[in-house]
Parts: structure tokens; C-alpha cells; sequence
């Protein structure tokens, strides 16, 4: 089918998840390419912001710890996001940020391989991630290696006498590029060592698959795909097979076996419950609660697929409308290869992302170069793909781009 907007527009009629659009508030004349980084406002959280606020904390008080089930929240929203990522219940629990999570988890993989001294991580990695390896290896004693992704499963195999943990992410966040889950977390197990994935760009546009694929333990944010709002609580994902002996570096009193005794020794909670840590941010982890609805309801499967075609959408689009204006694809054509997002490279990608969201077309830019484009598949349509490079076209060919007003300090992830 050659990429037009009559083309777009059949696609869209076509499209069993097009009413789910209704349920986000989008500003009119948007079109938003950047839920890779901030997903959009759900139209449900509002209202769920303001029952909390007004009737639950406003009326109930500290009751609503018990009458609004506050203190099993992070467990009853864990559960939620587990079955988003293929993990039967008890095994993921929501709260505290990502760079929380990411420590806990790492430290605690870590000390599940004692003897062990060697992490291996993807050497492009989200920088918290290469932060906290590094902080975590400097505590106990590890060293960290990096290797691109593609080279994880050689690597594992080369270090497998002292291998402890392969830490890499589901999905490159600079290009979109889909990794083999379940075939590096396959050569970790070989080697003996632990997988850790993040999959901060892959929970809630690709199918992830944590109790098939065996995955040990995972971390994800949830303000990109999964819709919570900006600072939203992360999550662990932890197997069952590891809850007993699972030993969390960062401990508070809603992960004790018996919270309300306030004894001062820890002892841990059976199961997922000793990754709780301390009072979870509720207003936050509320709306996120609220927020996840839509996409159980459309399902990971069939978002995926939508988000699929909307990518081999836009990049023929991109191969027939901005031929020869400097712009250079480096996600991978092939859908099986790729997240939630399409990635473009421009010599001058900040002026031309300034220019393009001066005509309300949103994406977002990483150094230098790169132009990226987030494709949640409930809130946009072909037709938004067309015209968004349509936009870029006009943007590249007129020299608008020169004119534009940008600032590349500041640019959320």
C-alpha cells in the first residue's frame, strides 16, 4: 500500500482499537509521538485523582488504609502490571522510583549468586542503569562489563565461571531496537548467572513473556506505556522461585513479616511483599491504578500488533516522503526487531523536533542526533503517522527548522 493519507485513513477505519482514542484527554491539534517518554493523560485518572483526594484522604482519613485497601495497593497494582508482562500473581509489586527498584533488584540478584564477582550489562544502556550497576559493583565488590547487546550472549558464555547477573534492557532506548529475551536470558541461566531486565520501554507495547521466558527478576517505570503521569511509581518483578531467598539491600517496615509490631530487627515478609520498602507515594500509585484500565482492556497482544503496523506505517512513510532531506532511519524495518518506537536520524534533530512541535507534532530527541517517535497504539491512528511525517517534511524541505526556538537542555526521558 503506498503510504497516503487516503491510504491512512483506511487503515484507521479498519482499526479495532480506534475507540479506545476516547479515553485519553490529548490537547486538541497534537499529534503525540512521545509516550516513550510520558504517556498521555488517561481520561479516567483525573476523576480517580479526585475520589482519592476529596472522599478517601479528605473524608476517611488514615481509615482509608483500610477502608480504600491503601496498604495493599502496591501489591493489588502489582498484580495488574504482572499480568501486563506475563507474571502470574504475587510476584510483582508496585512502589518507591526506578532507580530504587533497579538498586534492589541488582543487589539483590547479586547476592543470589554469592562467590560470584562478575556483572554483565549492554554497554547502551539508560545511564541510571549503568549508574546503579556501577554503585552496586563498588558496595559488594563486583565488576561491571559492558558489551553492546548484540554481544551479551558471547559475553555470558565467556564469563560464565564468575558470572553473577546479565543486567541489559528489553528495548534500546535511543533506537527502539527489540532484544532476544528470552534467548540472553537463556545464556545467563547456562553460564549460571541471573537475567535482570528493564523493561521500561517494553511493558505495555511488547509482549513480554516474564514467567515463560524465565526471567529472574525485572524492573519497569510506569509514565511511559503503561499511562501513570510523570513520576509515577516503578516496579520489581521477582520469580517465585527466588522470594525465600531473596535478600534486598534497601528494607523499610511495609516489607516485615509483621509491620505493626515495630520490632527492631527485620524479618522479611513471605513472597513479593519484603520488596515493599516504606509508605508508597499513594496519590501517584493511584492514578496509576486508574490508568492501567484501557490497556487491559485492549490487551498487550493486539496493542502490540497495532503498534507494529503503525511503525511499518510510518517508516514507509519516511521512505517515500523524506527521501533525500538528511533524515536516516535506525530502528529496524522488521517488526519481530523492534519496541514502541521509531527512531530517525538528522544532522540537525533538536531545531528540526523544535520546529515540528511548533506545529504540534511532539517527539522528543537524544544526542545528537536522534529523533525518536513513540507509537502508543491507543491514542494514535495512521492518519496521525502520515501527517506527523508530513510535518517533517515540510520542516526538512522548507528550512523551517533554521527559524526554530529550541533549548536542549532539560528534555525528559
Amino acid at each position: 500500500m503506498r503510504p497516503t493519507r487516503e491510504a491512512a485513513r483506511e487503515l484507521d477505519a479498519a482499526d479495532p482499537l480506534a475507540r479506545f482514542r476516547e479515553e485519553f484527554a490529548l490537547p486538541p491539534g497534537v499529534i503525540y509521538l512521545n509516550a516513550n517518554s510520558l504517556g498521555p493523560l488517561p481520561a479516567a485518572v483525573p476523576g480517580a485523582l479526585d475520589d482519592v483526594a476529596r472522599r478517601q484522604w479528605g473524608e476517611r482519613l488514615t481509615r482509608a488504609w483500610n477502608e480504600d485497601d491503601w496498604w495493599h495497593a502496591g501489591l493489588r497494582v502489582g498484580d495488574r502490571i504482572g499480568a501486563l508482562i506475563g507474571a502470574a500473581p504475587g510476584q510483582t509489586v508496585a512502589g518507591e522510583s526506578t532507580s530504587v527498584q533497579i538498586f534492589n533488584a541488582l543487589a539483590g540478584a547479586a547476592r543470589l549468586r554469592p562467590g560470584r564477582r562478575v556483572v554483565l550489562t549492554d554497554a547502551g544502556h539508560f545511564p541510571t542503569d549503568l549508574y546503579q550497576a556501577k554503585s552496586v559493583a563498588r558496595l559488594l565488590g563486583l565488576t561491571v562489563h559492558a558489551v553492546p547487546a548484540t554481544e551479551l550472549t558471547a559475553a555470558a558464555d565467556r564469563h560464565r565461571r564468575d558470572l553473577a547477573v546479565v543486567f541489559a534492557a528489553a528495548v534500546d532506548y535511543r533506537t527502539g531496537e527489540l532484544w532476544d529475551i528470552p534467548g540472553i536470558t537463556a545464556a545467563a541461566h547456562e553460564a549460571g548467572a541471573l537475567a535482570l531486565w528493564d523493561l521500561c520501554h517494553a511493558a505495555g507495547v511488547v509482549p513480554v513473556r516474564a514467567d515463560a521466558d524465565g526471567i529472574d527478576l525485572a524492573v519497569g517505570c510506569t509514565y511511559k506505556y503503561l499511562g501513570g503521569g510523570p513520576g509515577s511509581p516503578a516496579y520489581l518483578y521477582a520469580a517465585a522461585r527466588h522470594h525465600d531467598a531473596l535478600d534486598l539491600p534497601l528494607t523499610g517496615w511495609h516489607g516485615h513479616a509483621r509491620p505493626f509490631a515495630m520490632e527492631p530487627a527485620y524479618d522479611p515478609a513471605p513472597g513479593i511483599g519484603r520488596a515493599r520498602i516504606g509508605t508508597p507515594p499513594l496519590l501517584s500509585l493511584l492514578a496509576l491504578e486508574a490508568a492501567l484500565a484501557p490497556l487491559e482492556r485492549a490487551g498487550i497482544d493486539a496493542v502490540h500488533a497495532k503498534s507494529s503496523r503503525l511503525g511499518t506505517f510510518f517508516l514507509a512513510c519516511a521512505d517515500a516522503l523524506l527521501d533525500g532531506l538528511g533524515f536516516t532511519p535506525i530502528t529496524p524495518h522488521d517488526p519481530s526487531r523492534r519496541g514502541g518506537q521509531i527512531t530517525l536520524r538528522h544532522a540537525e534533530a533538536y531545531p528540526v523536533m523544535a520546529a515540528s512541535k511548533e506545529r504540534g507534532v511532539i517527539g522528543d530527541v537524544r544526542p545528537p542526533e536522534l529523533l525518536r517517535f513513540g507509537l502508543g497504539a491507543l491514542h494514535l491512528s495512521h492518519t496521525d503517522v502520515f501527517d506527523a511525517v508530513e510535518t517533517l517534511r515540510e520542516v526538512a524541505a522548507g528550512g523551517a527548522y533554521r527559524e526554530a526556538r529550541f533549548q536542549p537542555r532539560g528534555v525528559v526521558t
